[in-house]
């Protein structure tokens, strides 16, 4: 299962039904950055969801994929956010 990290530039009019459908499938760590471990049905599933709220002329969303998560390494300055788990 890949895990990814998404961070997403939305105009204001849409931002809160795109991190409404992200919380739905990662979790929530920073204002515009998501991650978690996903399957790939799913993450079909929530580009589907978020190609029906964006506008892609204006609007981006970046999908980084980590096939290895062995080799992924988190460091933080600060406050972590909390992460919550999700319910699927």
């Amino acid at each position: 299962m890949p895990y990814l990290i998404i961070t997403y530039d939305i105009a204001e009019e849409r931002v809160n039904k795109v991190r409404k459908i992200l919380k739905k499938y990662f979790m929530w760590v920073q204002n515009s950055v998501f991650e978690g471990d996903i399957s790939e049905g799913k993450l079909e599933k929530c580009r589907i969801e978020l190609r029906n709220v964006i506008n892609e002329d204006e609007d981006s969303v970046y999908f980084y994929r980590i096939e290895n998560r062995l080799n992924y390494k988190k460091i933080v300055i600060g406050v972590e956010k909390e992460m919550t788990g999700n319910i699927l």
